[in-house]
Order: C-alpha cells, then structure tokens, then sequence
C-alpha cells in the first residue's frame, strides 16, 4: 500500500500538473506545426521539419497587416478600459452616491450578457448613429466589453487596500496628488496590471464582437478564421508561438522581479 498512502499525499499536485498539462497541450501543438512542411493547403497533418515559415513570418499576404492591425486596436482599447475602468473602481469602492448599487451590476454586464447580444447590440446602435464601420467602431466595442474586467481587477484591489496608509502619508503632510502617486496607485498598480493585460488579451483574441463591428476592416482572428476556410498557413502557427512565447517571458520576468523585491524588502 505505500503507492496507494504515495498517491494520496500528491494527489493534489498530480491533479495540477495535469490540469496544467491540458491547458498547455494546444500551446504545444501550435508550436510544434509552426515547423512544419505541408504539402497541400492545410497544415494539420505533420510532414517533415522546415523553419521556412520562421524565417518568413509575413509570407502571407496580409496576415502581418491585419496583425498590425489588431496589436492597435488592443493597445488602444487597453488604455482606454483601464484609465476608465480604474476611475470606475474607485468611485464605486471611495464614495456613496445615488443609483451606485445599479452601476455596479451594469458594470458586469458585459460580462454575463453572450458576445453575440452584445455585438448585434452594438451593430445596431452604430448603424442607428449613421457611423462608419471599421477600426473605430471595433475600438469602441472592445473597450466597453474590457471595462468590465478591468474593473473586477482593479475593484477587488482597492477594496483591500488599508486607509490607514493614505491617512498616515496626509498627516506627513502629503497633498492629494502625492498622496495618490506614492501611496494609493503602487498600491492598486498590481490590481491594475492584472486588469490591463486582461484587456490586451482578450480584445487581441475577440473575434464573435469584432466580426460584427468591424466593416471591411480584418483583424488577426479574422484573418485565421478567413484563411481556415481555403488553408491554414504555417506562418498562423508562427504568430500565435511568438505571442505565447512573449506572454511566458513576460509572466516568468514579472514573479523574478517580484521575487526580488521581496527579497529585498525581507
């Protein structure tokens, strides 16, 4: 029985490594096809190792313009939900004001309600002003459907945050301007962080709401979807391995820079 008494002990590792496991699984796949050779149109039968699709990332035509095109609008849209959706976070945790219990379930919205209600909603909405569809439309819409998450995150830090630090920084003193950039936002910039890189991913990955919205305009997620139609790429598998392979850079350069400093502080 000393495997059974074993198994029991790293259970709960064993259920993490292969819950991790799953989740990376198609991560490794696309890398792994992002080397391969195909010998038709379709890259979903391994042929033989080439990194000619590394060497010429934008061989296809357009795939790079829409890719452009997509870092933009996330950029954009992560700066607008989060300046937006951190005024919102604070506002509603710092003050009392009328109808507040109701902008706080209609905050959350967009992240109950389907993609698909929302971006017909918002087809409408658009079409009824008369504007144009294309790169603005798609910027509007992924920042009303990122400032909800923005604002989870960032809701969630301040409710935790001790009051007693911004009184002690006032009694030394501080105005409300230094109050706010030395105590209250390196406080709240984890909470925040956390609800940017939110916003980036998911407006650079939204595809249901940008289809709706976005007029002759293509994204990256809609150039995969157009081209799965007459082939896949290997140059596809290349761009979606080269953003993985930043976001673990950018995760594992975070916990050593985070590590050190409590290090330091220790």
């Amino acid at each position: 029985m000393p495997f059974v008494t074993w198994l029991k002990r790293h259970l709960v590792v064993i259920a993490g490594l292969l819950t991790l496991a799953y989740l990376l699984l198609p991560n490794v796949i696309v890398t792994v096809f992002s080397f391969n050779k195909p010998k038709g149109r379709f890259n979903y039968e391994w042929q033989r190792f080439s990194t000619d699709a590394w060497k010429d990332p934008c061989g296809v035509a357009d795939m790079c313009g829409s890719l452009s095109i997509s870092l933009q609008i996330a950029v954009w849209a992560t700066v607008g939900a989060t300046i937006l959706g951190t005024m919102i976070s604070f506002a509603l945790v710092r003050y009392r004001f009328r109808a507040r219990g109701a902008v706080n379930s209609l905050i959350f919205l967009p992240m109950a309600m389907p993609e698909v209600v929302m971006a017909a909603s918002l087809l409408t909405l658009f079409l009824n002003m008369g504007a144009q569809l294309g790169f603005f439309t798609i910027l509007i819409a992924h920042i009303m459907f990122c400032l909800s998450f923005v604002v989870t995150a960032v809701k969630a830090r301040v409710m935790s945050m001790d009051p007693r630090l911004e009184e002690a920084a006032r009694d030394l003193y501080a105005g409300p301007v230094q109050t706010f950039l030395r105590v209250t936002l390196p406080i709240a910039a984890p909470g925040i962080a956390a609800g940017a890189l939110l916003s980036f991913a998911l407006s650079f990955d939204d595809f249901i709401i940008t289809n709706f919205n976005a007029g002759s305009t293509v994204t990256f997620p809609m150039f995969v979807w157009g081209s799965a139609q007459r082939g896949t790429p290997v140059q596809i598998n290349v761009i979606g391995t080269a953003m993985f392979l930043i976001a673990v850079l950018f995760v594992l350069t975070s916990m050593v820079v985070g590590n050190r400093r409590n290090k330091q502080k220790a």
